[in-house]
């Protein structure tokens, strides 16, 4: 089992693993081979320029999984927006199939869950020792 890693600025340390899941409009298999792999790329430029942790990716041909470490402060929701925001545009600019094909490459839906941590019981136990200190 591998410790948990803190990052911090200057104001907060914090340790926020997401798992993301978003899809393609209408569900479609359009993220295969080039696209696919340039997705990727993508991906992996944004979380470098916002200091995001892309810890795993999955791309399937109709959904994508990310495993993502990201700021607190910055927000979770905020870096899902860009990531879809920022692999349309480009995307659709490279493959012109992805236009004629969809309206928009991804549903305005993602599913976020957050990922690790102590269970609630220990958590629940440190909070009550506080008390006493």
């Amino acid at each position: 089992m591998s410790a948990i890693t803190y990052k911090s600025n200057r104001n907060v340390y914090s340790s926020c693993t997401y798992h993301v899941v978003f899809c393609p409009q209408y569900r479609r298999k359009v993220l295969t081979d080039e696209v696919a792999e340039r997705l990727k790329q993508i991906l992996q430029e944004v979380c470098e320029e916002r200091q995001a942790d892309l810890l795993g990716m999955e791309i399937m041909p109709d959904h994508v999984h990310l495993l993502l470490g990201c700021d607190p402060q910055f927000g979770i929701h905020r870096l899902v927006r860009l990531l879809k925001g920022r692999s349309s545009h480009l995307l659709r600019r490279e493959f012109p199939v992805l236009v004629r094909t969809l309206p928009t490459l991804w549903t305005s839906s993602s599913f976020v869950s957050t990922v690790g941590g102590a269970p609630f019981a220990v958590i629940k136990q440190d909070v009550e020792h506080q008390k006493n200190v």
